[in-house]
């Protein structure tokens, strides 16, 4: 069974850190259909004003979070004395567990930044674990022709292919999917994770068992069940991101950025922060 599109998201502009322009593709405040996606942004300009001043240090609690470079080069700091410079085709995995202060500053006053963030929530028995991140070079992603596409993988498994991130409870699967003009390929994804794809560039059609449906670049979708899918392009090159995870389904409690199981979880992570405990 090929999965068709389910539902739409409309990517609304807005601001994040001190100003930095983005697209916000999921919101946490919705994040309950979406499960256990909490939030996706993709920061894509080349004016410098709309990136430059970065995220200066804020804190997380309750998820992982995923920066995925496209281009241009950005800065990685945070409390436990990590410091990382990711690159184009780089990918950095943090799990923020019981709480972490960080930061994320470009490293270029001109040119184009793209990138996207995931938030990936955890498990109530992870929340409060100890913070961990993971930095990967883009050199570190294994590639592989699969079909008519090229395919990078960066977490989970395809023909036989790892990603770098170890497996977690969510057991997500992460791959960039780049198909020429006129190609088509089949992906396997698990019959119970939840499905979302991004368009990157150009547009790729997902050819569900419902219908076929076009998804262009800074539009993104959630998928019905299903066990394949399925995409292909016209007389055009596209690329998509097809992002897959297994739901939780546990209640939700968010505030800025904090994401817990009750609301009394989350102020007690506003008063560990604000105390200095992170």
């Amino acid at each position: 069974m090929n999965r068709s599109i389910e539902s739409r998201i409309q990517g609304r502009p807005a601001e994040d850190g001190a100003g930095v322009k983005l697209t916000r593709l999921i919101d946490p405040r919705h994040a309950g259909a979406s499960d256990p996606f909490l939030m996706l942004d993709e920061f894509r300009s080349d004016t410098a004003s709309d990136y430059i001043a970065g995220f200066p240090p804020h804190p997380h609690r309750g998820f992982e979070t995923v920066t995925y470079m496209m281009a241009g080069r950005m800065r990685h700091r945070d409390n436990k004395g990590n410091e990382g410079n990711l690159g184009p085709g780089a990918v950095q995995w943090m799990t923020a567990a019981r709480g972490i202060v960080h930061e994320e500053m470009p490293q270029q006053e001109n040119g184009l930044m793209w990138g996207y963030q995931l938030w990936l929530n955890l498990p109530a028995a992870e929340k409060m674990l100890p913070a961990t991140y993971q930095d990967i070079d883009a050199t570190s992603i294994p590639e592989l022709a699969h079909g008519g596409a090229h395919v990078r993988v960066i977490a989970g498994e395809l023909a036989g292919v790892r990603g770098p991130v170890p497996d977690r409870t969510t057991a997500p699967l992460y791959l960039d999917i780049d198909l020429p003009a006129n190609a088509e390929t089949s992906l396997p994804v698990p019959s119970g994770h939840r499905v979302l794809m991004v368009g990157v560039s150009g547009s790729v059609t997902i050819v569900g068992d419902a219908k076929p449906e076009t998804l262009s670049a800074r539009q993104a979708a959630l998928l019905g069940a299903g066990e394949h899918v399925k995409v292909r392009t016209d007389e055009h090159a596209g690329r998509v991101l097809l992002i897959a995870a297994k739901p939780l389904r546990e209640p939700i409690a968010h505030y800025g950025p904090f994401v817990m199981n009750t609301r009394e979880e989350v102020m007690q992570a506003v008063n560990d922060f604000q105390a200095g405990r992170f």
